[in-house]
């Protein structure tokens, strides 16, 4: 049996597979405790024990976490939980439940579950993204995750969002530490730098303590807040969107400018690694116009003629990611 965890921000989910198939024999979710590192601690292991006890039988156990674990040390690190940041969380459920345990980016765990057999399946090169209360990304290759040299493999979530415009005398201010700033501003003088939208810089203050990440505009809770920024009113995640398919016009434009948004972000995913496909999880993958309007969006920020990278809804929806966390134990082990 495979146990998979997914520990999100809200909320705290527990699945059992059958390590065969992959069928689906439990699953249990919880709210997630916020704030407290031994009650964060305690709550992971008594869903596995619990599990356990209810279908008489032990299993392997992943974990996805909104963050990564640090190889030399063993410390969580980069989490918006942020108080299991600096904690020895694998170790310590491990010690906990007298076994080995297997913790990776929850964005990671999307990847792989998609890899493994979802609307990745049978692609080499998945990257997943999770736009819900958080925002992250995370890549599979070869059905596994790859974390990389620093393990923080696919964090895009914490890149800047691309601007789209820059103004030319900023663009020129840029340069004026150089000698030649006098001829920056001339050979700036076309059409591409000549229109100037300041309207999302810097950009909003994220816990990571710097502005404009990704994570403040394109997950669920950024989507909210550019509307109410906009608009100087709040109104949930959920009655934006609903009523923008009724035709209300503020709703309609923050949509659009959510649209943009992310296929600018996830044109920089395509120039720099061309994935084989890309796969959106989490609350904000159910906006079934994204599909659509993304990639038609994407193709001029995209440094290539044409653009065939498909984007789809992860195939488990919001399940993908604790599915992911227990297949972490891969069906050779």
């Amino acid at each position: 049996m495979r146990i998979g965890i997914d520990f999100g921000g809200t909320k705290t989910e527990i699945i059992c597979l059958d390590e065969n198939n992959g069928k689906e024999m439990y699953r249990q979710r919880i709210p997630t405790p916020r704030g407290d590192y031994i009650v964060t601690v305690k709550t992971l292991v008594e869903l596995v024990q619990n599990a356990e006890r209810i279908l008489k039988k032990k299993g392997t156990v992943g974990i996805g976490i909104p963050g990564t674990i640090v190889p030399e040390t063993g410390l969580v690190k980069n989490s918006n939980s942020t108080w299991t940041n600096g904690q020895p969380l694998q170790k310590d459920v491990a010690k906990a439940l007298g076994r080995e345990v297997r913790m990776e980016n929850d964005a990671n765990c999307l990847a792989v579950s998609e890899a493994t057999d979802g609307a990745g399946e049978g692609k080499n090169v998945v990257f997943a993204v999770i736009i819900g209360t958080g925002c992250g990304g995370g890549l599979a290759i070869g059905g596994h995750a790859h974390r990389g040299v620093n393990s923080i493999a696919g964090e895009w979530g914490h890149n800047p969002l691309p601007y789209p415009r820059v103004g030319l005398r900023e663009t020129a201010a840029l340069f004026s530490h150089f000698e030649a700033a006098p001829l920056v501003e001339d050979r700036l003088k076309d059409r591409y730098f000549t229109e100037l939208d300041t309207s999302e810089y810097p950009g909003p203050l994220c816990y990571c303590g710097r502005r404009g990440c990704l994570e403040t505009w394109i997950s669920g809770t950024g989507f909210k807040n550019d509307y109410k920024r906009v608009n100087k009113e709040e109104i949930s995640t959920h009655d934006i969107i609903a009523k923008a398919q009724e035709g209300d016009k503020k709703c309609i434009a923050a949509l659009g400018r959510y649209t943009d948004r992310l296929a600018r972000a996830l044109a920089q995913v395509i120039n720099i690694m061309d994935p084989d496909v890309i796969v959106l999880g989490g609350g904000m993958s159910n906006v079934n116009s994204l599909y659509k309007d993304v990639p038609a969006a994407w193709g001029k920020y995209v440094f290539s003629d044409t653009v065939k990278t498909p984007l789809l809804p992860a195939r488990h929806g919001d399940s993908s990611g604790v599915r992911g966390a227990a297949w972490l134990w891969d069906r050779r082990e």
